[in-house]
């Protein structure tokens, strides 16, 4: 299960979460002063185990662009306004299964879909990405060689989340709300 962060102690649990999986990355941990959204994923037994931060995105003017040439993809600049940043994509390390990646990436897909934002840019861990490109059949492009950034190497990645969301039914794992609040898994 995965909710938006809505209190006080969600927002401590996602914080909890994410700064866990950076420090045993090595990642240097950053904090973001302005975001769209955020959500945690949630075992049945009330475990916080994932989180996913969308923050806005200006092609140009967003940090993320002096590591990745994210400003000059054609998409992103044919889509102002209708992209964001994916950041603090995490799962603590004894929920890396299917299961709660699929969780973790339906996060993001219905945030987009709610936001109606098209493409989601973001800079994943190598292993992380291809995980989701093989197992989860996601449209992604990486848009340059892997670079080291704050502790690590990453691969700049762009999403097509409109493309998820519009295609539901062709991605098992996926878990969005319906209307009537319950959800509506791919199949």
């Amino acid at each position: 299960m995965y909710r938006q962060v809505e209190d006080q102690h969600d927002l401590a649990m996602f914080n909890n979460v994410w700064v866990s999986v950076w420090q045993e990355k090595g990642y240097e941990l950053e904090y973001a002063r302005h975001t769209l959204a955020r959500y945690v994923v949630i075992t049945p037994e009330g475990e916080y185990v994932g989180t996913s931060e969308v923050k806005p995105y200006q092609a140009g003017n967003s940090f993320i662009d002096e590591i990745a040439p994210f400003a000059d993809h054609p998409a992103i600049l044919s889509n102002q306004g209708r992209v964001a940043e994916l950041d603090k994509f995490a799962l603590l390390k004894p929920f890396r299964g299917l299961r709660y990646s699929g969780e973790l990436v339906s996060t993001a897909v219905h945030c987009a879909q709610q936001l109606g934002l098209r493409y989601f840019i973001t800079l994943l861990e190598p292993v992380f990405a291809r995980a989701l490109r093989v197992s989860f059949r996601l449209p992604m492009e990486q848009i340059a060689d892997k670079t080291y950034y704050k502790g690590d190497y990453v691969v700049p990645i762009v999403f097509d989340m409109e493309q998820v969301y519009n295609n539901a039914h062709r991605y098992d794992w996926l878990s969005l709300p319906t209307k009537a609040g319950n959800v509506l898994a791919g199949k």
